[in-house]
Formats: structure tokens, C-alpha cells, sequence
């Protein structure tokens, strides 16, 4: 089976990002939180967050905003409609029927672009959609707990993602890993 990534991997960005600047179109005061949005985001990217880090930091920022939140399911369709142009093309010429996402982004934005591209299997962060608490964050070295309490026997034929270094665990389970930079993809192992 191939296992991938998901955003700056099938996504071009972050849609994480991208739903936050979404939501920001839709109340502006969240402008004050860009600068801290941008620092949370370069943190993890450079691996200098840890998973606590980044729930304690974030998860009340989450919280009380969720609680602001008329309708998520419509705003996450909404959110789909305005994005599918980002999904990379190359996705839809290698995509087979038992393909599995792992993602840091939560499972509820992801399950409405799943859908849209025909996979059925995706793992990812766990929040509550009602109330923004976040209960599992599926990232680094946490994807392989995640992926393993999901699917306990599969077997990773290929896997592709845009970080090396973030994915290292879920490479060093595959026979065979992608680095995905931008249009470009290349073999690593």
C-alpha cells in the first residue's frame, strides 16, 4: 500500500494555515494572531516544538475559538470547495484504492477532501469539532502510534512526504519513501 502525507505533500500548503486565513476572512480580529500563527508553524517545521509544546501553546487558542463556530461541517465543505485546485496532480496518476493518509492536520478537515478524492482510509489529529479540544495530535514520531492502533498489519509499500526529518519514522517503515518538493519528487530510500 502507499502511505502519504498530506499537506505540501497531495496539498500544495498547509491547509492548517489555509483554514486559519480562511476563518480570518471570516473574523477579521484573528489578525492579531498571524505573527504567533507564523512562529508556531516555522517551530515545526525546523522540528523545534515538541507535541506537548504545541498543545499546551495552541489548544486553548483552538478551544476558545471553536466555541465561535456557527456550523464547522459547512465551513470545512466551504473550505474544500475554494481548495481542491491545491491538490497536486501527480497524486491522481499514482492514487490506488487502499491509499492511507497520516497527517497532522485533524481528522474532521480532512474527512470532506478525503471523500472528494476517493480515500478511504486516513489518519490524523483528533479535535472535537464542537469544541476544538484536541485530544490526539498526529505528528513526528506520534504518526506511528496513530497508524499502527488504525491499521496494526499493514504493510508500507511506498511512502511520500514533503519532511524528511518529521517523517523519518514512517520512512524507515516503508520499503520504499518519495520526498515531494513542490511538482518535483524524488526517491530516498
Amino acid at each position: 500500500m502507499n502511505v502519504y502525507d498530506f499537506d505540501n505533500t497531495i496539498y500544495d500548503g498547509e491547509s492548517i494555515l489555509d483554514f486559519f486565513f480562511f476563518y480570518l476572512k471570516k473574523t477579521p480580529y484573528l489578525v492579531k494572531y498571524i505573527p504567533k500563527v507564523f512562529y508556531a508553524l516555522y517551530k515545526y517545521k525546523r522540528g523545534r516544538v515538541t507535541v506537548e509544546q504545541a498543545i499546551e501553546t495552541y489548544a486553548p487558542f483552538v478551544e476558545d475559538y471553536f466555541k465561535n463556530i456557527e456550523d464547522f461541517e459547512a465551513d470545512v465543505v466551504q473550505f474544500w470547495d475554494g481548495h481542491m485546485h491545491r491538490i497536486k496532480p501527480f497524486y491522481k496518476e499514482i492514487q490506488k484504492e487502499d491509499d492511507i493518509i497520516v497527517t497532522a492536520s485533524p481528522e474532521c478537515t480532512m474527512e470532506e477532501i478525503c471523500r472528494r478524492l476517493g480515500i478511504r482510509h486516513c489518519v490524523g489529529s483528533i479535535m472535537d469539532p464542537k469544541t476544538g479540544k484536541i485530544s490526539r495530535l498526529c505528528m513526528r514520531s506520534r504518526k506511528i502510534p496513530a497508524f499502527l492502533e488504525a491499521y496494526p498489519d499493514a504493510h508500507i509499500d511506498n511512502f511520500y512526504t514533503d519532511s524528511v526529518k518529521n517523517d523519518a519514522p514512517l520512512i524507515e517503515m516503508a520499503d520504499h519513501a518519495f520526498e515531494v518538493k513542490g511538482r518535483k519528487i524524488r526517491q530516498i530510500k
